[in-house]
């Protein structure tokens, strides 16, 4: 049969997820009283909740004759070390871009990675059905993107769709027969290449993704470069450098036939296969027969710009709500994670109890974290910090292409907080629908934390992204959080009384009946510096009555924060403890008199 492989790349939330829905069911993949979830790629419980791809996946479909290979990818840029690695498994891309935004910076970031590898993009602009759609500006806008990435001669002839995923239409123009999607099918065939195929030489592919099965073991999915493979083969693992990693069978062979892997009795060279059977082959590895001496050449990783530490939880409470509380577990779970995800890298400390976690950004490593807690860990994890690096003799910091959609009215209020941030504005320009868009550059230290303050700021209608542009020298002290915190100076379980009359002192993060503990963080001040408070003071009971005394305690509803929300609150000196039912701030001190010892410790250092 003949095989087509195609990834769809582009920046989050412009319909990748969808449209990969609507070309499995206008192929006929799926029968027509099968009952299919909305984004059925999302397969994960993380991105079902979250409405984002996390991992890559491939599917495929049949479509007059020709068996479509596609590769759904992640659209943040904190997950594209996923799209690094699976655009050697393809032969072309379908390059998604919103209709009303246009090219994003995760949309130049995968776009360049793509053209450097030769592949031809087919260009969709998705969304013409909105009202604020520019779908012919959007055209010329990716055009001088591909001319500012240098793209080839070819490259630059590319073919353009026009679009509404949600509907499940495409056209030639924006104003054409909205019927189906078969235009992006029949494109597909027509301009991308078909997979080089290599028969004559012995079996040999590059292994892209990873992930463990409870009753296969370890999966490997990549592309067959050469060869072909079968189960019950005895094949080989090289490394990068053509060291054997091991030997091994194949237990299973698993084809792609749309969302189902099915057994299959052979794969040949070109097509995309998920083999099972070895224990120590991984990312990047060659898997190869067992004659093969050279390994095949992997695509480099852009390095990791944000570190976190990763430590036992240690705070009184440490235990009662979780079953993995040990280092070791914690070790072994980072460890796992890491040789699937090739973005992660973890370095351990001197004394072993913590775990320098260092990856592309906020979301990766919360979204890490969140899928430990769900699985029973509890951990505490410091403030995000930037991964410097010494390049020429200088102290060089990474720096952000920030790309912000605002309302004019809000755009003084973020030119002025990206400013504070060592930000400078690059660009500045109407987006349509009313709304201006500003591009920065902004050291990445700058930008931990600003997400709540920037939706905040916008009144919720401001769309931000980041992606990695560079390493800059270091750019010198950034502003921290302006207002203290509240501290409990005990423990037990708050009570009512004394959180109504702690109300004053600023914002609160707990209610009532919650166990809390000394050195735990209650609430913000209203003012700079920290307050020792104490949240279980009970009222003074005496035999006498007088009218007022009696009246109930209304509690202003606490304020909420998810799991992001307080790693990028936190400051230096203070963690966020993490458990299957509770996420918590403390202090790293929780003994006060340690804590202001540590204080003046760091005043002078």
């Amino acid at each position: 049969m003949n095989i087509r492989n195609i990834a769809i790349i582009a920046h989050v939330d412009h319909g990748k997820t969808t449209l990969v829905d609507v070309m499995l069911k206008q192929s006929g993949t799926f029968r027509d009283n099968e009952q299919v979830n909305e984004r059925a790629m999302d397969s994960g419980e993380l991105e079902s909740e979250r409405g984002i791809t996390i991992t890559a996946k491939p599917t495929s479909i049949e479509w007059k004759g020709t068996r479509i290979n596609i590769v759904d990818t992640p659209g943040h840029a904190d997950f594209g070390g996923e799209v690094e690695r699976i655009l050697s498994m393809v032969d072309g891309v379908l390059l998604l871009v919103d209709a009303a935004e246009g090219a994003m910076p995760q949309t130049k970031f995968v776009t360049g990675k793509a053209l450097k590898l030769g592949l031809k993009p087919i260009v969709v602009v998705n969304k013409v059905d909105k009202p604020e759609q520019r779908a012919y500006e959007v055209q010329d806008e990716i055009f001088d993107l591909f001319t500012a990435l240098d793209a080839t001669d070819d490259q630059l002839d590319f073919a353009t769709i026009f679009a509404s995923a949600k509907n499940g239409w495409a056209t030639d123009t924006p104003d054409g027969p909205q019927e189906n999607i078969d235009i992006i099918f029949d494109k597909i065939l027509e301009h991308v290449p078909a997979p080089t195929v290599i028969d004559d030489e012995p079996f040999s592919m590059l292994a892209t993704t990873l992930e463990a099965d409870n009753f296969l073991g370890r999966i490997l999915t990549g592309r067959v470069h050469s060869g072909s493979i079968k189960p019950g083969m005895t094949i080989k693992a090289m490394n990068g450098a053509g060291e054997v990693v091991e030997t091994g069978r194949v237990s299973k062979l698993l084809a792609f036939r749309g969302l189902d892997r099915v057994p299959a009795d052979e794969v040949k060279s070109g097509d995309l296969v998920a083999i099972a059977g070895l224990t120590k082959a991984t990312v990047a590895d060659t898997l190869c027969d067992t004659a093969v001496e050279v390994p095949l050449k992997s695509q480099p990783v852009d390095p990791p710009t944000l570190s976190m530490m990763f430590a036992v939880n240690d705070s009184p409470l440490a235990g009662t709500e979780g079953s993995k509380v040990t280092s070791r577990m914690i070790r072994d779970r980072l460890y796992a994670e890491a040789e699937g995800n090739v973005a992660l890298r973890i370095s351990e400390s001197e004394n072993n109890d913590a775990f320098d976690v260092a990856g592309r950004g906020e979301l990766q490593l919360g979204v890490l974290i969140e899928q430990m807690r769900r699985e029973g860990f509890e951990l505490s994890v410091s403030r995000p910090r930037v991964v410097m690096q010494e390049i020429d003799g200088k102290r060089m910091e990474p720096l952000e292409e920030v790309t912000v959609d605002v309302d004019e009215e809000f755009s003084g209020i973020v030119v002025e907080a990206l400013s504070l941030r060592k930000g400078q504005m690059k660009e500045m320009k109407p987006s349509g629908g009313g709304k201006t868009r500003l591009v920065f550059h902004v050291p990445a230290r700058g930008m931990i934390g600003y997400l709540g303050e920037f939706l905040t700021e916008t009144r919720g209608t401001g769309i931000m992204a980041r992606t990695f542009h560079s390493y800059v020298e270091y750019a010198g002290a950034l502003p921290g959080r302006r207002n203290g915190v509240l501290i409990s100076n005990c423990g037990g379980s708050t009570v009512p009384y004394a959180l109504f009359n702690l109300e004053g002192r600023g914002p609160l993060f707990v209610g009532a009946q919650v166990k809390v503990y000394e050195g735990m963080i209650i609430g913000e001040h209203s003012r700079p510096g920290d307050l020792e408070v104490n949240p279980l003071k009970g009222k003074q009971l005496t035999n006498v009555r007088s009218s007022g005394t009696d009246e109930a305690v209304r509690l202003t509803t606490p304020r909420r924060m998810s799991l992001e929300q307080m790693i990028s609150y936190i400051q230096d000196d203070e963690q966020v403890e993490v458990t299957p039912e509770n996420v918590r701030m403390r202090k790293r001190h929780l003994d006060p008199h340690v804590r202001k010892r540590a204080s003046r410790e760091a005043e002078k250092a």
